[in-house]
């Protein structure tokens, strides 16, 4: 028997006493997990991207345009693709080339160095941010080419647990219609030899903007 007929084997076993006619919704599935994390999420939340190799600026937001020209300085970055809706408050003045999107295809993306985008929400427990599409977090394909990513996390949008996530996620996905797009750190994959890789399937470095 191939693993395939045994995977299978053992649904049909499990699903042997339930009636044809009965459905997912007529069950009572009792939801009596953990839904909250103890301790401060902003910390446990800081801790965790830092512990994926990100990192994390804590700054007043008056002060993201100038850390935003810094990072991309740093990195030497000249130009970024923005959310055509983002706060125009954190857009840093100088020689920085800003572009909002447009419906930009993967190889005009590819011309850019770096992505500026807000959060729909972040998750203490795992150091993960959630962008929803909306005007912060702009198209999810905008956050996949650029080698960096700055994204502003405003504390309050922090919860503590994936439970909490999920939950306050209902609406939001429900009404947009948007995919959800999970960032725990700077995109990583490891080979058959465990090597780490960085930039297979996003930016190369995560740049998160702590602010109250």
């Amino acid at each position: 028997m191939t693993s395939r007929a045994r995977v299978l084997e053992a649904v049909r076993l499990a699903l042997g006493d339930v009636p044809p006619s009965e459905r997912p919704e007529d069950v009572d599935v009792p939801r009596n997990y953990r839904t909250s994390r103890p301790g401060d999420p902003v910390e446990l939340f800081a801790g965790r991207v830092s512990e994926y190799r990100g990192e994390v600026r804590r700054i007043d937001a008056a002060a993201i345009p100038a850390t935003v020209r810094e990072i991309c300085r740093d990195a030497r970055v000249t130009r970024i693709v923005v959310p055509p809706l983002i706060d125009h408050a954190w857009l840093p003045e100088g020689d920085l080339e800003i572009l909002p999107d447009g419906g930009m295809s993967a190889l005009d993306l590819d011309g850019f160095g770096g992505v500026l985008t807000g959060c729909c929400l972040a998750i203490g427990e795992t150091g993960t941010i959630v962008l929803d599409g909306g005007p912060a977090s702009g198209r999810r394909a905008i956050t996949l080419v650029p080698d960096v990513h700055i994204c502003v996390v405003r504390t309050h949008q922090i919860v503590g647990s994936v439970p909490e996530a999920i939950e306050r996620l209902k609406a939001a996905a429900a009404h947009a219609r948007a995919p959800l797009t999970f960032i725990s750190g700077p995109s990583a994959t490891s080979d058959i030899e465990f090597r780490r890789v960085e930039g297979v399937h996003g930016p190369r470095r995560l740049e998160v903007l702590l602010i109250h």
